[in-house]
This record gives C-alpha cells, structure tokens and sequence, in this order.
C-alpha cells in the first residue's frame, strides 16, 4: 500500500525548505523611529567642514567643529562596507544625552539581530585624540563577537583620524560635547 503525503506534511515539509533559504530576525534593540539616510555628500560635507575649521585655526591656534548624526552614519556606513566582513551593517548612529548610541544589523549563520552599541566619547590625556569607552553592547539573543570593543575602538577612532587625516597633525583636542545629535570638538593647534 502507498501512502500519499497528507496535506499537513506536505505543508511542513515546505515551510521547513523556505526557512533553509531565508534568514530568521532574532530580535535585539529597536531600531531608531527615524531612520538616517546614508549619503556620499553627507561624508564630504563632513571632510571640507573639518577642513575649514583647521585652516580658520591656523590663525588662532583654536579649532572648532561639529559633526552631525546624518555625517556619522554615513562615514560609518563607508567606512564598514570598504570591509570584507563587517562585524556590523546598516550603521544609525545617533548623538544624544552626552553619548554615541550606533545601531546595526548582525548575521550569524541564518540569524539576524538588531544591535545596540553604546559608548562614551572622551579624550585620551596623552594623545589628545578621540577617546572612544564602550558603555554596553547588546546584540539581542546573539552573543558579542570576540574581540568587539577592540575592533569597535578601532573602527572609530580610525574614522576620527581617517577624517581628520593630516590636518590633525599638531591638534590636540580639549573638549569634546555631544546633545541633540551634534559633536562639537574644540581643540588646539600645538
């Protein structure tokens, strides 16, 4: 006697075949109500802003700038795209209460999260660069990547240096204020 696959096995054997080829959203932090938008010009406006400052404090000796949350996220965005395996993707940053707050999306295997990075921005005494301290990082039901606070203190402070680049020679930062989605840095050419 042959037995014809009952309707309800049938079903299952098909929801079991399109979860293989989709991935499973785990959970983690809700993403920001407002999205940032990535944008080239938002990174160039960033980079001649920076640019202006240094040159106006070349007369001074005082530089002054500010960078936005819609600048961050989209040099973020750059900046893990150029990698061949982003520990993150689809960066938010955001710019509130005296903290970097970054947002992204993790893949482990078939399963997405939504991540939550939260960090403090200070000054390192010696350097007198960008000073990055992870305050907490949740990445919802998936555990946090080995090594994350070393490749996030990486990933950031080059982007302050890269951004920076050779203007940065000689400046020494004395404040750095972070409200309502602006950073201001002030500083002093030596």
């Amino acid at each position: 006697m042959i037995m014809k696959p009952s309707k309800l096995n049938l079903f299952f054997i098909s929801l079991a075949f399109a979860s293989l080829a989709c991935s499973i959203f785990v959970g983690g932090p809700d993403y920001p109500i407002e999205s940032i938008p990535y944008s080239p010009n938002e990174v160039q406006n960033m980079r001649t802003q920076i640019e202006q400052a240094f040159l106006a404090g070349a007369e001074t000796g005082i530089v002054t700038f500010q960078i936005t949350e819609s600048q961050l996220t989209s040099y973020m965005t750059e900046k893990l795209q150029s990698q061949t395996n982003p520990p993150f993707a689809e960066p938010q940053v955001l710019l509130r209460n005296g903290q970097m707050q970054m947002y992204g999306k993790v893949t482990r295997g078939m399963f997405n999260a939504n991540i939550l990075i939260t960090m403090n921005v200070g000054i390192d005494e010696v350097t007198g660069q960008p000073k990055i301290e992870i305050v907490s990082a949740d990445f919802g039901p998936l555990p946090a990547p080995q090594g994350i606070n070393t490749a996030m203190n990486a990933i950031i402070a080059e982007a302050f240096t890269g951004t920076l680049g050779p203007v940065a020679v000689g400046f020494r930062i004395e404040s750095i204020t972070i409200a309502d989605g602006i950073m201001t840095l002030i500083g002093r050419i030596k």
